[in-house]
């Protein structure tokens, strides 16, 4: 079972130091993210999504070699790597893994413009670790699955460097347990 952890931050900037640093934490298996998008609230009002991993384009790179070597049976190499590139960005794009677009969309619209959400999909913590990595980065969590405990341990790790130089964050608002 996977957790869900939305951090509110005051630029994309911010958002990615901690996104980074939590895909360093990942190789040291202290943590395993099953997916790290940070939605963006554009001056305009739109929201900007940034995916690690876009299904689309890798359907299409499998679909494509795929196609060119089945079109080598065929002696059509070209026309079968055009046709497995095309349904491979289709088959990739009609399947979403991980946070769903809508609900990071929803959420990024509550930002104000500038400000970026860290969307965090956890399948496994190392809590105690990872917590005391995540010591002071800043952020104000939205939304987790956690439980009371984690949750607050969470808001109280990422305001200590907040804290100590005597700046408070905003409460949350919305969080689910």
């Amino acid at each position: 079972m996977s957790d869900l952890v939305v951090i509110a931050f005051p630029s994309e900037d911010a958002a990615e130091k901690v996104r980074q640093r939590l895909l360093e934490l990942q190789k040291e298996y202290l943590i395993e993210l099953g997916d790290a998008v940070i939605a963006v609230k554009q001056p305009n009002g739109r929201v900007k999504l940034n995916q690690l991993f876009s299904p689309t384009a890798a359907g299409a790179v499998s679909g494509t070699f795929w196609g060119a070597l089945v079109g080598l049976i065929f002696l059509m190499p070209l026309a079968g790597a055009a046709l497995g590139a095309a349904s491979g960005a289709l088959g990739g794009a009609l399947t979403d893994l991980g946070i769903d677009d809508d609900f990071m969309r929803d959420i990024g619209k509550t930002l104000n413009a500038g400000d970026a959400a860290l969307f965090l999909l956890i399948r496994k913590l190392s809590a105690d670790k990872v917590l005391a990595d995540l010591k002071g980065v800043g952020g104000t969590v939205l939304r987790t699955s956690f439980d009371h405990t984690k949750e607050e341990a969470l808001r109280q790790a990422l305001a200590g460097a907040q804290a100590a130089h005597g700046v408070t964050s905003p409460p949350a608002s919305g969080s689910t347990t």
